[in-house]
């Protein structure tokens, strides 16, 4: 059994992916695909020879382009690994 809080976010994150254009510059899906890798800021860094400081503006960046707004009750780096994984299918 899947919890449905988080079948609604895939279903919204897909539903966003498809009204969304990729904002994703190639170096953007690089930090995406670590991300959906599971690393965090600290390993994309380290991966891509950068600041732990550049790779949180990169993210929040994307977070930006993709409208993910801070919100308490989601985590806007799954929902944009989501998107990122629908736009990869």
């Amino acid at each position: 059994m899947i919890d449905p809080k988080v079948v609604e976010t895939l279903v919204a994150a897909r539903s966003l992916a498809t009204q969304s254009p990729s904002p994703a510059s190639p170096q953007g899906s690089a930090r995406c695909s670590l991300i959906a890798q599971g690393n965090s800021n600290a390993a994309v860094a380290d991966k891509l020879v950068l600041s732990e400081r550049a790779v949180e503006k990169h993210i929040n960046s994307i977070f930006a382009k993709l409208d993910l707004p801070e919100a308490r009750d989601a985590h806007r780096r799954v929902k944009a690994v989501l998107l990122f994984l629908a736009e990869q299918s």
